[in-house]
């Protein structure tokens, strides 16, 4: 289960409101598309969801409990940039994961436990159709299959939550579409809880099972930092739009 509950949520930078007034209650399983103009705290909010940073105000909860302080194997993140080791392998910068997760001394899994975490390892590059390039380097690999390899690392660890920020913005519209079919086959078979940033609205639509805008419903012209971006539409794209949650100003 991985039910996520955001209380009264703020987050400020010194005099700067950057989120202000979140609240949200996001059953478990659900594909949320975030979206709004360039500066919202969208990624802000991705960055309080992974514990990167802490909010002012406010608590996030997963199924009831306090979120942890620290990021932790229970959400995984894929960025828009990759994140890939250049002198390893796919398959040994996935299976990097799991050993720094089973042996934090030394970062390095021997015998049984090695074998184990290849097993693991192979699976999720099976799934996320790298299997004929498991031994190939990130610099052998095209902007498609790089992406593919940042969400092999995401879910190597098997999170309950997924954090996606700007993951297919780089990709030209053929190789974002085949990214589509596969990040929503991923979430079909591992029934996660997704929270994606996206700039492109269509994509929102068509990929999540809710859509999430954000924007700015304050605003002082003699001091614009002092009212920060809250949650403007709440969309369930399975209900109908007369039933959307529209936060009133």
């Amino acid at each position: 289960m991985s039910r996520v509950s955001i209380d009264n949520l703020w987050m400020e930078y010194g005099d700067q409101v950057v989120l202000e007034r979140i609240c949200l209650d996001i059953p478990s399983g659900e594909f949320c598309a975030m979206v709004g103009p360039s500066g919202c705290g969208k990624t802000t909010l991705l960055r309080l969801l992974l514990s990167m940073e802490q909010p002012t105000r406010g608590s996030i909860r997963i199924d009831g409990q306090p979120l942890a302080a620290e990021p932790g194997p229970d959400r995984g993140v894929v960025f828009q940039r990759y994140s890939a080791y250049a002198h390893l392998t796919v398959q040994e910068n996935v299976v990097l994961g799991l050993e720094f997760a089973r042996a934090p001394l030394f970062g390095k899994l021997w015998g049984a436990k090695k074998r184990q975490a290849l097993d693991e390892v192979r699976h999720v590059i099976d799934a996320v159709g790298l299997d004929q390039a498991r031994d190939k380097y990130p610099g052998e690999l095209s902007g498609g299959m790089q992406q593919r390899l940042s969400i092999a690392q995401a879910l190597v660890r098997k999170p309950r939550i997924l954090l996606m920020d700007e993951p297919f913005g780089a990709l030209d519209p053929g190789t974002k579409a085949q990214m589509h079919d596969l990040v929503r086959a991923l979430w079909r078979a591992e029934r996660m809880t997704v929270f994606m940033v996206t700039h492109d609205i269509k994509e929102g639509f068509g990929l999540s099972t809710r859509v999430l805008a954000f924007d700015k419903v304050r605003h002082d012209p003699d001091a614009p930092q002092a009212y920060g971006a809250t949650i403007t539409l709440n969309l369930p794209l399975d209900d109908k739009p007369e039933r959307a949650e529209i936060v009133q100003v």
